[in-house]
């Protein structure tokens, strides 16, 4: 079979694997599509996440879905020819944070596309049969893949308790930024902001009923502005960018919150210190996400969350240098890039 290693900084190279048989408590897929994550390319342009280096090759790809090809001696409850979404964070289920219900924070925790972790840029792989979710008859491989941004989304859509009726900022109009979008939206969210420096990524925002606003200075003041002299009530961050951090914090009221979700390249948290002081403020980090692929899956179903428009290329294995080149560049209108197996 065909796979994606990632040797170093910029360094890809398509290899022959052989198919690898599945242990008992797990299925052998046959990987459908695969979508970039930024996170992706961290590693594709560093080698490393923070203090996760990758000093020896690895196949990234975190964000997929397969269809199940063979399943293992004590796997009952999926069966060959399923189309399921995946799960990459392999908790182990016994460590204290896991039996806490916070399976993101485990303390043994492994995941895909990682150095510790092979992904799924590859054409097939085995994955423990708990960590799979069969998908309806009408979705697709791609909207399986995107169930794991819209998982991150949802996660921290619930770390900023945004009430019905109040004002919330999405900074950054990435992936996961246009769906933190859709779900203020759905959410009941009065006034929704959009903070992003692309126009064709301000534009869909405002296509879907977001108010778009370009970063930078004065944007403090045409918030506070439009929201009765006070700023929003929550700020998300999903730029992974230090001004950004800042940023969020500027724009939210006095007592308000917000929900940092970028990963940026300096891996810093930036903050002036007497600004969220004396605006008492709430300060989360969100760490991925957790348990929530069923409640995706019925947003989605029941289309209340739409995936499709956030999907603008895709690729073969082949094409993989030019892929994560697209999506570094920010090129040619490119919101998710796919890789089809």
């Amino acid at each position: 079979m065909k796979a994606l290693l990632l040797y170093g900084p910029r360094d890809l190279r398509l290899e022959e694997r052989p198919i690898p048989h599945p242990r008992p408590h797990e299925v052998l897929l046959r990987v459908r599509a695969v979508t970039v994550c930024h996170s992706d390319i961290h590693y594709y342009r560093y080698g490393r996440i923070g203090d996760t280096v990758g000093n020896e090759p690895f196949i990234l790809g975190h964000e997929f879905a397969g269809e199940i090809v063979k399943v293992g001696s004590a796997v009952q409850h999926l069966q060959p020819g399923m189309l399921v979404a995946v799960e990459p964070a392999l908790s182990c289920g016994h460590c204290r944070y896991c039996q806490e219900g916070n399976p993101n924070l485990c303390e043994n925790l492994r995941f895909a596309g990682s150095p510790e972790q092979d992904g799924a840029l590859q054409e097939y792989l085995c994955w423990p049969a708990e960590f799979l979710h069969p998908l309806p008859k009408d979705f697709d491989a791609d909207e399986g893949a995107l169930l794991e941004p819209l998982g991150v989304a949802i996660h921290a859509w619930d770390l900023g308790k945004l009430r019905i009726g109040q004002s919330v900022a999405i900074v950054g109009c990435g992936p996961i930024g246009l769906l933190l979008i859709q779900l203020a939206l759905v959410g009941g969210a009065s006034q929704v902001f959009a903070i992003e420096p692309l126009a064709y990524r301000r534009a869909l925002a405002e296509e879907w009923g977001a108010i778009p606003l370009e970063p930078g200075e004065g944007l403090a003041e045409q918030i506070t502005g439009q929201t009765n002299g006070y700023g929003v009530d929550v700020a998300i961050e999903a730029a992974g960018v230090l001004a950004a951090q800042e940023e969020a914090a500027r724009i939210v009221k006095r007592g308000g919150r917000v929900v940092l979700v970028g990963i940026p390249p300096e891996d810093q948290l930036l903050l002036t210190h007497h600004l969220v002081r004396r605006k008492g403020l709430t300060i989360k980090l969100s760490r991925r996400m957790k348990l929530v692929y069923p409640r995706a899956i019925t947003l989605v179903q029941r289309g209340m969350v739409n995936l499709r428009p956030l999907l603008t290329h895709t690729f073969s294995l082949e094409e993989g240098r030019a892929a994560f080149e697209l999506v570094e560049r920010y090129a040619d209108g490119v919101i998710k890039a796919s890789f089809h197996l």
